[in-house]
């Protein structure tokens, strides 16, 4: 898809926008910057360079390219509608205002607070009215020093958020990376206070008040509209409990040099988001000039039963956009037709199937065994009458991913309770539980729902599995500890059937991969990817309510053509 090559600046840009870091390696990548010579007032003065020019363009004087340094006839927006958010979080209408506006600018005592210090200076030279709250009587040496500047030039500064007047803008420059304790009134009721204005907060680095590597909220935190993340990205903010007070998150690259990055992260596994350049680099698979069905990926699906018909056709649905050169679907008897009317390209196996509707017994063609696949995507819809059928899968060699009732039945017994024996099984297995069927696979685990990246990192290693967990931030992670994150999502998804559409489509992928010798898990995370920006694109055209999951399959083949996304 991307044919050109980027230039080396570029590609760096493409390789820092993937890296994720925990508060300890931004720390040591910040301290060889700054041992490498460049002084922390003049990193103070690049960062918040870059933040000036970034509030000036998305709020103060937006689409006034000729001008983005320059006051404007400026104010209060004219509606809620143009300081919101557009569908998916994706910033709708920029604000247009009528008269000067009031920026707030909140200081902390360290060197956030001096980032926000600088920027309040920027704004007042450029002629907006700002007012400054810093509550702290003792600062860092840098950032005392830029408030005293800031109080000569005349900008009032208030120690009290009742003092504050109201602004129509406010940014937050509290509390940065590394935050880790409880916040206590004054400042928990001030945060608390200025929820509840309904302006717009930007948030410098971290919204205050977050933990920066669980995404943990100290108490209270900022709900911030938008947080320019600066340098690397910050694991918290990947973590769906910050998600509410993110708002829409965007990397200031202040050019950190990628040998420094190396250097701290090491031999240490890497925690990486899924992007689309990272994407991109695989997808559309590539095929020669001469080739045949058998050579694109032969995928067999096990699924669907009297009960859940549809289950068995939007895994089909998904199983097709992925590409892959031959679709097998085994499904009870009494589901072929409805089978073969959506999916009439696909060899379509009717099984004898139980009392219940279940597939009894998985009957194949003659000279077929389950190893004669290239990988096979097992669960949706099957019911957890069709044990025998997944416990013969798990004595396949071949790849397997295992979806809904398959994790169920999987989960009995648990996997951390004994149900692995030294591992799941020894051929490539994906298991894609959303958090209950999580929980019920890794009782003995801690709570998905506080350290999702742990928590995975964690199932991965005692079961030897890929395992993904569904969510708005899905987490994939391997047995070796390597972490992949989708780092947008949309509500659209949280419909019935969505998640049999991932498992079609990584399932088709990764029997593309055997093939291709292409590494599994980076189709697992490209699937993931590709579905979350297949429900943006449909949500974007049709509502986060118009959505369905057979909808959902109608977009999937878009995306790849679709050229309205970040391009990192």
């Amino acid at each position: 898809m991307n044919n050109q090559h980027p230039t080396p600046n570029n590609q760096r840009r493409i390789e820092i926008s993937q890296v994720v870091v925990t508060a300890q390696q931004m720390r040591e990548v910040e301290a060889r910057i700054f041992a490498a010579g460049i002084p922390v007032a003049a990193l103070m003065e690049k960062v918040a360079g870059l933040i000036a020019r970034r509030i000036l363009d998305m709020y103060l004087n937006p689409g006034q390219e000729d001008n983005r340094w320059g006051g404007g006839e400026l104010g209060t927006p004219t509606t809620d509608r143009e300081w919101g958010l557009g569908a998916m979080g994706r910033w709708g209408d920029q604000p247009r205002f009528y008269s000067r506006p009031r920026v707030g600018i909140l200081v902390g005592p360290g060197h956030n607070g001096g980032d926000a210090l600088v920027v309040a200076r920027e704004l007042y030279f450029r002629g907006y009215a700002v007012f400054i709250y810093s509550p702290f009587a003792k600062l860092k040496e840098l950032t005392s020093q830029h408030l005293q500047y800031a109080q000569s030039l005349g900008i009032p500064c208030y120690q009290s958020i009742e003092d504050l007047p109201e602004c129509d803008l406010l940014v937050d420059g509290l509390f940065g990376f590394g935050l880790e304790r409880e916040l206590q009134d004054p400042i928990a009721s001030a945060i608390n206070q200025l929820n509840h204005k309904s302006v717009p907060i930007i948030s410098i680095d971290m919204p205050s008040g977050l933990h920066t590597d669980t995404g943990k909220v100290l108490g209270t935190a900022i709900r911030a509209s938008h947080t320019f993340c600066l340098g690397l990205w910050k694991l918290g903010l990947l973590q769906d409990q910050a998600l509410e007070y993110v708002g829409k998150a965007e990397l200031i690259d202040f050019d950190i040099p990628l040998a420094d990055v190396e250097a701290v992260l090491g031999e240490t596994p890497r925690i990486k988001r899924v992007t689309k350049n990272s994407v991109f680099s695989t997808l559309p698979l590539p095929r020669p000039a001469v080739t045949h069905k058998y050579k694109e990926g032969h995928l067999l699906l096990i699924c669907g039963s009297r009960r859940y018909a549809g289950g068995a056709i939007l895994t089909g649905l998904g199983a097709r956009a992925s590409g892959v050169g031959m679709l097998s679907i085994a499904v009870p008897e009494s589901l072929k037709p409805i089978l073969v009317s959506h999916l009439p390209e696909a060899l379509i196996v009717g099984c004898p199937e139980t009392q219940t509707g279940a597939i009894a017994q998985l009957q194949l063609p003659e000279n077929t065994d389950l190893n004669s696949f290239d990988a096979i995507a097992c669960g949706p819809g099957l019911t957890k009458d069709a044990s025998l059928i997944v416990q013969q899968v798990l004595e396949s060699t071949i790849p397997l991913v295992l979806d809904a009732d398959g994790l169920n039945i999987l989960a009995n017994p648990p996997l951390s309770k004994g149900g692995m024996k030294g591992g799941i099984r020894q051929a490539l297995t994906v298991l894609t539980p959303h958090t209950g069927e999580f929980q019920r696979l890794f009782p003995d685990l801690p709570d998905a729902k506080h350290n999702r990246i742990e928590a995975v990192r964690e199932a991965a290693a005692q079961s030897g599995a890929v395992v993904l967990l569904k969510g708005a931030r899905t987490v994939i992670a391997n047995s070796e500890g390597a972490v992949w994150i989708v780092p947008e999502s949309t509500p659209a998804l949280a419909r019935g059937g969505s998640g049999d559409v991932l498992t079609g489509l990584m399932g088709g992928l990764i029997a593309q991969a055997v093939t291709h010798q292409i590494a599994a898990e980076d189709m697992v995370a490209a699937a993931a990817w590709w579905h979350a920006q297949a429900g943006i694109l449909a949500a974007q055209e049709r509502t986060e309510l118009g959505v369905d999951a057979f909808t959902l399959t109608q977009y999937l083949n878009l995306v790849l053509n679709h050229t309205d996304f970040d391009s990192l």
